[in-house]
């Protein structure tokens, strides 16, 4: 008999991996690739946040309940990682988290010191008084094409401006093809810690109206310091496969900024910003029938 599976915390894990043209499985009590020649590639179960999965790519049943029991986020993806299809729950949003991100999305004056904190861990200054969610969108969107800008030039890389036509991959140039693989990859990575954490991918505070709000908020806090340079460097070299190449670097990118110690840290930091409190159960609720165990994993991980 293996050992009850308990799911390892975020900040200990790789970040992500990218498969594709196989059969995902279980072998042994792990993760197993076969492709089309019968050839076997093991993946450490538990060890990574995010599994990318690419066209030509089948997933068992056992696979999805191992994922599930080990707290590994399955992304559907396209070619090269961009549109993203659909994404399985590696765990189960905590109510009481639900609730208080829900109560902080939900009271303008809460909400607007979410996005204020938001704007100074970007940033690294207090964004101006007396400006509403609106027009700290606005200023926010200014420094961000300078910032593009910038980094262009510093790489030496012709640029327009951000353009992606999901239905139209190929029109676009290098430089944006590789912004939006490098996107992909943090958004992967930051759904999963959002999960994990407990939270609600789809309640955004600057954004809102998709199912992933909350993980373009998050990823967004990170991007300059971790996949947009890389991007930049890429398109730069004049590569024979940007996008892979992108994918990459990502990783080592993640690695090396430690990204997964932080992302958890930073949701907290920020919703903290808003000075609602966790909701406690109203006292006529019914609790839960059993206890659960301690487990080693994150909040939001089933046990």
């Amino acid at each position: 008999m293996l050992p009850k599976l308990k799911p390892l915390a975020v900040k200990e894990r790789l970040s992500l991996l990218f498969l594709g043209r196989g059969q995902l499985d279980v072998q042994d009590g792990a993760f197993v690739l076969v492709d089309c020649e019968g050839v076997r590639t093991h993946i450490p179960v538990g060890g990574v946040a995010c599994l990318m999965l690419e066209p030509g790519t089948r997933v068992s049943h056992a696979a999805v309940v191992l994922a599930a029991r080990a707290g590994t986020l399955l992304v559907w993806t396209g070619e090269a990682g961009v549109r993203v299809y659909s994404a399985g729950q590696p765990g189960g949003a905590r109510s009481d988290r639900l609730l208080y991100q829900a109560q902080l999305a939900l009271e303008p004056a809460a909400r607007l010191k979410v996005v204020r904190r938001m704007f100074a861990f970007r940033f690294g200054e207090e964004p101006p008084e007396k400006r509403s969610v609106e027009q700290l969108r606005g200023i926010e969107g200014t420094r961000v094409r300078a910032i593009y800008a910038q980094l262009a030039k510093s790489f030496g890389v012709a640029w327009n401006r951000r353009d992606y036509d999901p239905h139209e991959w190929g029109a676009g140039d290098v430089v944006n093809r590789c912004l939006s693989s490098a996107t992909a990859c943090l958004y992967g990575v930051s759904e999963a810690a959002i999960l994990a954490a407990g939270y609600a991918p789809a309640i955004g505070f600057l954004h809102t109206g998709k199912p992933r709000s909350f993980v373009y908020d998050i990823a967004d806090l990170f991007k300059f310091e971790t996949v947009v340079p890389v991007a930049f460097r890429v398109a730069s070299r004049n590569s024979s496969d940007p996008e892979g190449e992108v994918r990459r670097a990502c990783r080592d990118a993640f690695r090396k900024t430690k990204l997964l110690h932080k992302i958890i840290p930073t949701i907290e930091d920020v919703l903290a910003a808003g000075e609602i409190p966790v909701p406690e159960p109203p006292e006529d609720a019914v609790g839960p029938a059993f206890s659960d165990e301690e487990g080693i994993g994150d909040a939001g991980h089933r046990n």
